[in-house]
C-alpha cells in the first residue's frame, strides 16, 4: 500500500504559477505510475497529467498541454505538477494517484487503474 499527500495548492491570479507536490510513502515509489486529476465543483473528476514509472513518458490533457509539466523525483518519493499561465477554469481540487504497473513506459489517462489516491489540494485561480 502507498500513502499520498498533496501540497502546494492555493489562491493565485490568472497568469500566475503554482507547483503541486505529492509525497508518497509505503512501498517502492518507482513501482507506480503516477497521475494528477482535478475536480471542479459540480463537475466530474478529469485527468490532468500522468508520468510513467521511470519518468520517461508523460501525458497531458489537451486543456493543460503546454502550460503544465509533470515530473517525479525518485530520491524524494515525490511527483510534481508545475502549473504555469493558470486560468480561472483551472480552479479545482487537484489529487494525485498511483497505480502499480510492470511496464516502465505506460501512463494511465483514466481514473479506473489508479488504486491509491491523495486527499486533494485546492487550487483557485482568480480573474
Amino acid at each position: 500500500q502507498v500513502q499520498l499527500v498533496e501540497s502546494g495548492g492555493g489562491l493565485v491570479q490568472a497568469g500566475g504559477s503554482l507547483r503541486l507536490s505529492c509525497a508518497a510513502s509505503g512501498r517502492t515509489f518507482s513501482a507506480y505510475v503516477m497521475g494528477w486529476f482535478r475536480q471542479a465543483p459540480g463537475k466530474e473528476r478529469i485527468f490532468v497529467a500522468g508520468i510513467s514509472r521511470t519518468g520517461g513518458t508523460t501525458s497531458y490533457s489537451d486543456s493543460v498541454k503546454g502550460r503544465f509539466t509533470v515530473s517525479r523525483d525518485s530520491a524524494k518519493n515525490t511527483v510534481y505538477l508545475q502549473m504555469n499561465d493558470l486560468k480561472p477554469e483551472d480552479t479545482a481540487v487537484y489529487s494525485c494517484a498511483a497505480a502499480m504497473l510492470i511496464s516502465e513506459r505506460l501512463v494511465f489517462t483514466t481514473a479506473d487503474p489508479y488504486r491509491y489516491w491523495g486527499q486533494g489540494t485546492q487550487v483557485t485561480v482568480s480573474s
